[in-house]
Formats: C-alpha cells, structure tokens, sequence
C-alpha cells in the first residue's frame, strides 16, 4: 500500500486487512503445496466464540477440516471485528483455538529465544526460565511480561495470558524464538529449546473451558466473604444475598466476572437476571444470581 506506518484509524485497520489477507492465503497456498498440503482459511471474530452454538459450530469445522488432512490458518476477522469483538492479540486467539480443538500442545513463536526473569533487552542480570511447572508460578510471572512493539499488538503479557488459558485446560504450551528458521523442527524432535509451561494436572472440563476463556464478561460483581468461601470452597451457587456490588450493564444470560470485595477475581459465569434485576434484588436471600453449573472458579 505504499505507507510507512500502519495505520491508526479502525477503518485503515480494516482496510488493510481486506487487502491483505489474500495474497496472505496466497502465499500460505504456495508453501503447503510443495510438500503436497491443502490449506484452509478460517477467519474468527470474538463473537463466534462467545455463543456456545457457534462455539461448538466452529470446532465441528476444525475437526472436519483436519480429519481431512487439512491445515486450516486460523485470523481474527480483522475487516469486520470491531473493538468489543476482538481478541486483541493472536496468542489470546491461537490459545482458544488450541482449548477448541483439544490440541495436545500449543507453539508460541516471538521475539526472544524464551522467558526470561526480566527483560533481557533492557536487564542485563535477567535470566532464561526453562520450565513454568504450575498456573499459581505461571501468575507470579505476570510482573516480567512486556508490551509488544509498533507493528504487532501482542508481546510477552500476552504469551502470559496464552499459556494461562491453554495450560489451565490441559495443554502444554511452548515458548521459543520465532526468528530462528529451524526451530519447529527443534521443537518436534523434542530438544529442550526455549520455555515449556506445563498443562495443570486438573484440566477444566469442555464447558468449563468456554465459560473461563471464551466468553467476554459485560459486567462485574463483587461479593462479600462469606459469598467467596460458599463460592471456592463448598462450590455452591451464587446468590443475591452475597452480592456486594454490582458494576456495568448486562442482560440475563450475559457473563459476568466475580470479585472478592478486595477485587480479586475468584470466577466467572452466566448471570440468571439482568444488572438493573440484580441491583433492585441485591442482597435478598433465596435468589439465584449464577447456578454453580454455569459458573466456573477462575481463583488459583
């Protein structure tokens, strides 16, 4: 397109991504043909995986296209996403893609050859981390990761948040350096490269999944202590009685984050009434905000 800058404006976004995933396809064609593969261009918004029906509709189609041999490339549809739809990064989109489809492992590619303790462009004492073995030393790292750079939205925070979600469903995720050209064939050979964040030992089941990961929550609610404890420990369902507060505007059947009243989230699920219904029943006993098997504990 002749410009030197990538453009700032939602419409010069779109637009260059209309432009541009063509000849990307293009050029994916060409490099699968020479070892005799076909690819497939699948193009996702946030939305389609927020509604469970199209949730499941687009991992029906995966799995279709790769028991036919298929290598679908998998983008967000930048030409019609809009801000509240996106996924803001393709390691956000390529770790739920990975829960979609049951993936055993998941392949991040980026700038340095693994996570290091501190940013090695900028400390000279940061050291490389081999292995992440648990999601609560997977959070402790949150505090190395990094923004990304003028041409990309992602960085190492959104690796983190990545490997978060992916390993929380059961899924090992490698971190290693995306400029070296042989390292996937490193990586499949099983050589010890880069950065491995272990899958949790107690995965989330299928719905849980989606509703932790999938969903975009409309609207906040933070509860009172003993709402947390009946919540995370005796995993009960929430009711209006241990609702603290009430942030944002929802309808019913609209996710939502839960936070202790410190604001620490504990979970997310599906809410039963709308965020004016909660707010006129806020605090009354025997009413059901979030059933316990439409809620998933996102604490730890």
């Amino acid at each position: 397109l002749g410009r030197s800058q990538r453009p700032s404006e939602l419409e010069g976004l779109q637009a260059a991504a209309a432009v541009g995933q063509g000849r990307l396809m293009t050029l994916y064609d060409q490099a699968f043909a020479r070892h005799g593969r076909c690819v497939a261009q699948v193009l996702l918004t946030r939305g389609d995986l927020a509604s469970r029906r199209r949730y499941q509709n687009a991992c029906r189609t995966l799995e279709q296209l790769l028991d036919w041999g298929v290598t679908p490339v998998i983008n967000e549809n930048d030409t019609l996403a809009t801000d509240e739809l996106r996924f803001g990064d393709n390691d956000t989109l390529s770790a739920l893609v990975a829960v979609a489809i049951g993936a055993d492992e998941l392949v991040l590619l980026t700038d340095v050859d693994s996570l290091y303790s501190g940013d090695p462009r900028s400390d000279a004492q940061a050291l490389p981390i081999e292995e992440v073995a648990s999601l609560a030393e997977l959070d402790s790292l949150q505090s190395v990761a990094t923004g990304g750079g003028q041409w990309g939205t992602g960085g190492m925070t959104t690796k983190i948040a990545a490997a978060r979600i992916a390993t929380s469903s059961g899924i090992r995720v490698r971190l290693a350096d995306g400029r070296d050209p042989r390292i996937l064939d490193a990586l499949f050979a099983g050589e010890k490269v880069g950065t491995v964040f272990q899958p949790s030992q107690r995965p989330l089941p299928d719905r849980k999944r989606w509703l932790a990961h999938a969903l975009l929550p409309k609207g906040t609610l933070r509860l009172d202590p003993g709402a947390e404890a009946a919540l995370v420990e005796r995993g009960a369902s929430l009711l209006a009685v241990g609702v603290h507060a009430v942030e944002g505007e929802f309808d019913r059947r609209e996710a939502v984050r839960l936070l202790s009243v410190d604001g620490r989230e504990l979970g997310r699920g599906l809410s039963t009434l709308s965020s004016g219904e909660l707010r006129e029943l806020m605090g009354r006993a025997g009413i059901e905000v979030v059933h316990r098997d439409q809620l998933v504990i996102t604490r730890g």
